[in-house]
């Protein structure tokens, strides 16, 4: 048992909550083996990429996420839903289409619905966000967590 896991024993306290995902324990790590060869320090900013996309995806690079403050604008603020989009599994989407990266998160589908639930923990309960950020709502920019 965990140092918090007797927080889970709480009425209304998950084990999720108890015990925290964080991005330097948790994302960090998984980031650094999964995504930072096409979104490492050698990648370019966001302005950069939008500017030559294609130049860009021809060298297998995405906009630069080596940073937790990098990693959070795609996910809570400013970009808000970039890096969920892109991550899910299209279990909860109309089409029924996985994220463009999905398939990054894992070399089978138990590895990367393992890492999903992760960065889903990481986010917060009802945080997962797919829409873009002008469709977001207070009440579900206020459920996205990302502890540092």
């Amino acid at each position: 048992m965990n140092r918090f896991a007797f927080l889970a024993l709480l009425p209304g306290i998950s084990m999720a909550q108890a015990d925290e995902v964080t991005y330097r324990k948790d994302i960090r790590p998984l980031w650094q083996e999964k995504c930072s060869a096409c979104h490492g320090e050698s990648s370019p900013t966001l302005a950069e990429f939008d500017e030559n996309k294609d130049k860009y995806a021809a060298l297998s690079r995405g906009p630069r996420m080596d940073s937790y403050a990098a990693l959070a604008g795609f996910t809570a603020w400013p970009d808000t839903g970039a890096l969920m989009r892109r991550l899910d599994d299209g279990k909860n989407t109309q089409d029924g289409k996985p994220g463009n990266m999905y398939v990054n998160l894992g070399s089978d589908e138990a590895e990367r619905q393992k890492n999903l639930a992760l960065f889903k923990a990481w986010v917060g309960e009802g945080g997962w966000f797919l829409g873009k950020p002008k469709e977001l709502d207070t009440g579900t920019l206020l459920k996205i967590k990302v502890p540092e």
